[in-house]
């Protein structure tokens, strides 16, 4: 992927953000500094995910979780399918809009929606049916005003089939959830999910051949297992970024560590990204606490000279 695509892909995912922070355009504009533009731009999300029990339970739905982020300063929520009231049926116009109303009240943006599907099954009528339902949330994202719709590639390599083989079915289902994006103005990017590709040079190989605008990626550091640098194999993706998506562990080799938030910021920060940095807590506990406190510790580093 050349420069000017990279470029061109960071403004379409900012621009919503640009409009909704009036003075993040002015400090760009007037001081001229990088660095400043760059801090004053990072955005804070979180995903819905953490609070997976929660939702399941009754305890909490959207509406609470946004209170939440509201609360602890966050500038935007990551809202996923199936924790909608109206799931598995899509949500009807005046659930998105009393999401989205409370969402301004709140001072939040809602930065992503997403699916979970399956492009590497070899059933291709299940591939269209999820391919139906992406471009079916691809609407509905751009109704509530997300700019970004997280998709997978899904897992287990069917039998029969080489892996090059579903490579292509993957990439002419992204094209097709691009060309849809690109008609409603909404990105479809793929989180590498350690699910079918599982290195950065895999995901990146995909990433160009879909070689579109409206073609994007979630950068999840937990995603990246099979390697004993998952910091290294980051930095590879870094470039193609949209988002990045960080939660308390990654892997080394498939072993279980803390996240490094100094790297983690270092890389964000060298990397001179602008745009949302969502977390998600996959631990026991009080999600609250942890979304808190791996908040907090993220800004320390990032905010540091």
């Amino acid at each position: 992927m050349n420069n000017n695509r990279r470029d061109a892909i960071k403004k379409l995912i900012m621009a919503p953000l640009l409009l909704s922070f009036p003075t993040l355009w002015s400090a760009s504009s007037s001081t001229g500094r990088t660095e400043t533009a760059s801090s004053k731009r990072l955005q804070y999300s979180v995903n819905a995910y953490s609070f997976n029990d929660e939702f399941r339970s009754g305890e909490m739905d959207l509406f609470d979780m946004m209170e939440f982020a509201s609360d602890i300063g966050l500038n935007a929520v990551d809202l996923t399918a199936y924790y909608f009231s109206s799931y598995p049926k899509l949500p009807k116009k005046s659930e998105l809009f009393a999401l989205k109303k409370r969402a301004l009240e709140l001072g939040l943006n809602i930065s992503w929606t997403g699916i979970r599907n399956n492009f590497v099954t070899a059933d291709v009528e299940a591939r269209n049916r999820d391919l139906k339902m992406i471009k079916d949330w691809l609407d509905i994202s751009s109704t509530i005003g997300s700019s970004i719709l997280r998709i997978f590639t899904g897992r287990n390599q069917p039998e029969g089939y080489t892996k090059e083989q579903v490579k292509t079915w993957l990439v002419d289902a992204f094209k097709d959830c691009a060309q849809h994006g690109a008609d409603v103005g909404v990105i479809a990017a793929l989180q590498n999910h350690n699910e079918f590709l599982f290195t950065a040079d895999e995901v990146i190989s995909i990433i160009e051949r879909v070689d579109s605008e409206w073609f994007g990626l979630i950068l999840d550091i937990s995603g990246l297992r099979t390697t004993n640098d998952p910091y290294a194999e980051a930095e590879k993706l870094a470039p193609y970024a949209n988002y990045w998506f960080i939660k308390e562990h990654v892997y080394h080799n498939q072993v279980k560590r803390p996240t490094d938030m100094a790297k983690m910021a270092a890389m964000i920060k060298r990397h001179n990204f602008r745009g949302y940095v969502s977390f998600e807590s996959l631990s026991d506990g009080n999600p609250k606490e942890i979304i808190k406190e791996m908040l907090a510790e993220f800004k320390m580093e990032f905010n540091k000279s």
